[in-house]
């Protein structure tokens, strides 16, 4: 059977994000065990500053409500996986996708990351504004060139317990129309 040169690559990849927690270990901070429910939060980890970019320019351009911004975050094919909604592939997707979405001041923090010489990832929380607690969770899977900046191959991510309902004051979890990130 004879693969395309397109199929090789997907095919690359699959296998060195399978084999990426096992070669990266030295860029990887140790796992942390799952909180039980209504728990202690996941600690933090401070990321690289390269790493730290991603999620700081990603929390800029949310806030902003810049669509445009958001895409260029991404690799070229890359995916946006929201909860509840069919995946989106490739930064002209990804744009329309967020396109009267994004907004809000968005808060990311790292439970955990990896990375090798061109993959890695990381996994945390988000929060909107000065609310206690992480309303969502996240995973960033990462690529770049070798030497090059790293931008989001798939962004995954879900609420982490329902969202709550206006208040008499009207206070939200989350913007309204921004169930996920």
């Amino acid at each position: 059977m004879r693969l395309s040169p397109r199929s090789r690559r997907a095919l690359a990849l699959a296998g060195a994000l399978l084999l990426l927690p096992l070669g990266a270990r030295l860029g990887a901070q140790a796992p942390q065990a799952a909180p039980a429910a209504d728990t202690a939060p996941t600690p933090s980890v401070t990321l690289p500053p390269a790493l730290d970019r991603v999620l700081r320019d990603y929390e800029r351009a949310w806030k902003a409500g810049d669509a445009a911004a958001l895409a260029e975050l991404f690799a070229e094919d890359g995916f946006v996986l929201q909860n509840g909604r069919a995946p989106v592939r490739g930064r002209a997707a990804i744009r329309a996708a967020y396109s009267g979405q994004a907004g809000g001041d968005l808060r990311l923090r790292a439970y955990a990351y990896a990375t090798g010489d061109t993959l890695g990832y990381m996994v945390g929380g988000y929060s909107y504004g000065d609310a206690p607690g992480d309303v969502g969770k996240w995973t960033l899977t990462l690529r770049r060139a070798r030497g090059g900046r790293w931008l989001i191959f798939s962004d995954m991510d879900n609420m982490s317990r329902s969202p709550r309902r206006p208040g008499p004051g009207g206070a939200d979890a989350a913007p309204a129309g921004a169930p996920t990130r």
